[in-house]
């Protein structure tokens, strides 16, 4: 395996920031902004995906129109070390986890939530906490985004099924 860093110049950080901005510009138009053809961006652009710097493309989508109406973050404090690949494993059988991770201080893992309302957020909570090495759990309820154009506003994927059916 190569152990040498990827080439990342300025160029390749200009078409991510486009990218980003709106992942669905044109390869001509972000060579228009930065001064390459379009060949040279799809070049660049495969070599990115290529090395792991890019690692897809998405869609943002407002998650009341997927059936997500309550957001919480969620605390996770585990009996001794619980190992990291455990905690990935039980977060991965609950789709209403939309981001997990590890985190320093007092809890051993923080937990995005979205869920159909509140009694569905509390079911979550209580399949959550079944897990034998899991001690508590502390929630916060989201109450708005301040920052509603951040990746934290969107969802990255749909609710499980029946959650979408808007009464």
């Amino acid at each position: 395996m190569n152990s040498r860093p990827t080439p990342f110049d300025d160029l390749d950080r200009k078409i991510i920031t486009a990218l980003m901005a709106n992942a669905r510009t044109s390869f001509a138009e972000i060579g228009a902004a930065v001064g390459l053809s379009s060949t040279a961006v799809k070049r660049r652009v495969d070599r990115l995906r290529e090395t792991g710097v890019i690692t897809g493309f998405t869609a943002t989508v407002k998650p009341s129109a997927l059936g997500w109406r309550t957001e919480a973050y969620v605390e996770v404090y585990c009996e001794g070390a619980a190992p990291p690949r455990r905690l990935a494993e039980v977060v991965r059988n609950h789709p209403e986890i939309t981001a997990a991770m590890t985190v320093t201080g007092g809890a051993d893992a923080l937990l995005h939530v979205r869920a159909r309302d509140v009694e569905h957020f509390e079911e979550v909570l209580e399949r959550i906490r079944v897990e034998p090495f899991i001690r508590k759990t502390i929630s916060v309820m989201v109450l708005s985004h301040l920052l509603p154009e951040s990746p934290e506003a969107g969802a990255s994927h749909a609710a499980p099924d029946g959650a979408a059916d808007l009464r």
